[in-house]
């Protein structure tokens, strides 16, 4: 178990690593963008829109969700066994209980949502609980129960934050620029340049990096649902039945539900190269496997 101690530690050193890098990109180009507009007020301006929107996300983000996937919420007397799984789970973990709903999906998956672990839920598939042995049920619910206790909604909404940031500073610089009174000399134009490059670029290196903090949060999870469990290759089967199962998620779509799910929703569209790992938002399920059983 101590080597699943060291992924952990490793995974919480690399996300908050890849946040600083996150926000001095942040600080910089706004500082760009600002001495080029000689305009402060903009960068203000889109600091404070930014984060008024995401927060708004992040206050209802747990009804928005659950309505779009049609999830229904279950009490004890419906499903007492998996009542009592996340319970148990939920004193080892020194958590409170969240809510329990159901997607009515054959395709075997679960998530978790809600803004902090009192205001907590984790939905499960009906093709999850038929198609999973009680240890691999454990594994599925401590790592969700792990995404609550890490605060990883909370992370991801931080780092949302700054994307949104990055872009409408982005926009708002593309859209300006052309007609900005400091565009002339040879000094100006070269800020100019550096400021349309920055606009271009950025916005996809903000993407790349947030996908790089959802599969470390992934990694981490993983990590602190094997401790939880102190059983790693139950979510390591689960992990192997989920990716290799066929059947389609009827209400699934790349921008809302990828990031969401325990593994990729959107069967058929997992293969990995060196290029579009970089835009997984999650690791890929072998490796994650692997790490599981002490392989990396």
């Amino acid at each position: 178990m101590a080597n699943l101690y060291n992924v952990a530690d490793s995974n919480i050193r690399r996300t908050y690593f890849l946040i600083t890098i996150f926000l001095i990109l942040v600080i910089l180009f706004g500082l760009l963008i600002s001495y080029a507009l000689d305009s402060i007020i903009i960068l203000f301006i889109a600091v404070i829109y930014a984060i008024g929107s995401v927060i708004a996300s992040y206050w209802w983000s747990d009804k928005i969700i659950l309505n779009m996937f049609n999830a229904k919420e279950i009490q004890k007397k419906d499903n007492p066994e998996l009542f009592r799984l996340v319970e148990n789970l939920c004193i080892t973990a020194g958590l409170p209980m969240p809510k329990i709903y159901i997607l009515n999906e054959k395709q075997p998956n679960a998530f978790a949502t809600g803004r902090n672990p009192d205001n907590s839920v984790i939905a499960f598939t009906t093709g999850l609980l038929e198609k999973l042995e009680r240890t691999e049920l454990e594994g599925v619910i401590a790592h969700e129960l792990s995404h609550i206790k890490n605060r990883d909604i909370l992370i991801g909404s931080v780092v949302v934050v700054l994307v949104a940031v990055i872009a409408v500073l982005a926009r708002i610089y593309i859209r300006t620029s052309f007609w900005s009174s400091r565009g002339r000399g040879r000094g100006n134009e070269i800020f100019l340049l550096l400021g349309i490059i920055a606009a271009i670029l950025l916005p996809f290196i903000a993407t790349i990096i947030r996908l790089a903090i959802s599969r470390k949060r992934e990694f981490l999870a993983d990590a602190s649902a094997a401790l939880l469990t102190r059983y790693p290759e139950g979510l390591a089967n689960a992990l192997e039945k989920i990716s290799k199962d066929s059947n389609p998620m009827k209400q699934a779509h790349e921008q809302t539900a990828s990031h969401l799910f325990i593994s990729s929703p959107l069967k058929g569209q997992e293969k990995v190269t060196w290029f579009n790992k970089l835009f997984m938002t999650h690791p890929p399920v072998k490796e994650r496997i692997a790490a599981l059983q002490g392989q990396k």
